[in-house]
């Protein structure tokens, strides 16, 4: 055992703040960014929005903000190579978003044109806000009494109320009380259906309706009669109601428009705001009295260089990513979804002599919106292929779950496909493909085997 000093050399990439955000940045959505701005503008005073009705406060407002670098310049601030740019272009128009109506408040609205006892009424209040997204009573009974010092008979005649208002179904405790809810509704008094939902509903869900009829001494056509029933009921009374969920915002990073058999890609300006650096507080600098002051802004002012900076590269990184997807999905652009290439994160990396990270996050969320007014997901432009036997060519994987779709809707319902027939048909195109390739993409397009998909 000895002690040494030795030297070292190695290299590291050392991820600085401001490549982190940079990096957070480019993989927001445009919803996602134009909250950020928001919020930096209200803590960064020294950010602005343009007033672009001025034209001539615009050119001094430039003026002055190439003064501030300047003199930051000359104080070994480095904040370089960056200009502002005078534009004149027509402020984006607000748009007014009514307020959605949500699941509890219709509720709420219903019992409030009830006549029942008042204090049943303010129970099933209560109860309502116990329904969770998917419109179920997610507090048990006596939980309820407990909280509320009620007996368990004004609980049952208030959940009792409850499950009789619109949507059907909602209030249910479980699946198979929804279920009964809307059949009572139906007036439906058939015990068979009933002991279906109550004793055999796994055994449904894996089409086993022999077991059913041979137990329950039916015939497999009474059965599955039912069946249709019980699939015909809504098993999420909340659906098409606002739940109070977070809602994700679509908003298209940029356009694409086809003019002349040329196609043009244009940014879409009215996500963020006119970025400018506050001219107000050049005087604080070119004061330079209160030091502490001074130092203050030139952290801010910074702070906003950079942002404006960043924003600036993650457009024209999605710009470039853009131009160089429309080369090789020229003929989705042109035909629609049939003609989609097979393209990777690679690929467009290679292309562009990025990394594939970058790639990866610059398609993150985004949107594109089309001529025609469709507003498409970057990301599903990209497909990994399969070769071809005929051609020579890749195929997109989405053309390949689309004949397996064609397939199955066009099929014999009393006898269905199985993988292995659909791999051989696809194989007799020209798609080589197994067979459990094509179980995998079954499943992806959420459609059952064989077997689950028969009809009697």
């Amino acid at each position: 055992m000895n002690f040494g000093l030795n030297l070292i050399q190695e290299q590291k990439l050392i991820m600085t703040q401001e490549m982190q955000m940079s990096v957070k940045l480019l993989q927001m959505s445009a919803y996602e960014l134009g909250q950020y701005v928001s919020k930096e503008m209200q803590e960064n005073p020294v950010l602005e929005e343009k007033d672009l009705h001025n034209s001539k406060n615009n050119n001094n407002d430039a003026k002055d903000y190439k003064e501030i670098i300047k003199y930051l310049e000359k104080d070994d601030f480095k904040v370089k190579n960056y200009a502002v740019k005078a534009e004149n272009e027509e402020v984006s128009p607000f748009y007014y978003i009514a307020q959605e109506k949500s699941l509890k408040d219709y509720l709420v609205e219903q019992i409030g044109e009830l006549t029942e006892n008042h204090e049943i009424l303010e129970v099933c209040k209560y109860m309502v806000e116990c329904i969770d997204a998917k419109g179920y009573l997610s507090v048990e009974l006596p939980d309820i009494c407990k909280e509320l010092t009620i007996s368990s008979e004004k609980a049952e005649t208030a959940l009792k109320i409850l499950q009789s208002l619109d949507p059907e179904g909602i209030g249910a405790r479980d699946l198979k009380e929804c279920l009964k809810i809307q059949l009572y509704n139906l007036a439906l008094d058939d015990d068979n259906i009933y002991k279906i939902i109550d004793e055999y509903l796994e055994v449904l869900a894996e089409n086993k309706y022999n077991v059913i009829a041979k137990e329950l001494k039916l015939t497999i056509s009474e059965v599955q009669r039912y069946v249709d029933i019980i699939k015909n009921l809504e098993p999420k009374p909340s659906r098409g109601f606002f739940t109070g969920e977070t809602v994700k915002f679509i908003v298209p990073d940029a356009y694409i428009n086809k003019i002349q058999n040329q196609y043009f890609i244009s940014m879409n300006e009215d996500v963020l705001p006119k970025l400018n650096i506050n001219s107000l507080y050049k005087e604080i600098i070119n004061n330079g009295k209160d030091e502490e002051a001074v130092e203050y802004v030139k952290e801010k002012i910074n702070s906003a260089m950079f942002l404006i900076r960043s924003i600036e590269q993650r457009k024209n990184t999605v710009y470039r990513v853009l131009e160089d997807i429309l080369v090789v999905q020229r003929e989705y652009f042109d035909n629609g979804p049939q003609y989609l290439k097979p393209m990777t994160l690679k690929k467009i990396a290679i292309n562009l002599e990025m990394h594939e990270s970058t790639i990866s996050r610059a398609i993150r969320e985004k949107y594109v919106s089309v001529n025609n007014g469709k507003v498409i997901k970057i990301k599903d432009l990209f497909t990994n292929g399969i070769a071809s036997v005929v051609g020579g060519e890749d195929i997109s994987t989405i053309n390949i779950k689309k004949a397996i779709k064609e397939m199955v809707d066009n099929e014999e319902q009393k006898k269905p496909l199985s993988d292995q027939i659909i791999c051989n048909r696809l194989n007799i195109e020209g798609m080589n493909i197994s067979r459990r390739t094509v179980a995998k993409y079954r499943e992806d397009l959420q459609i059952k085997s064989s077997s689950k998909r028969k009809r009697f």
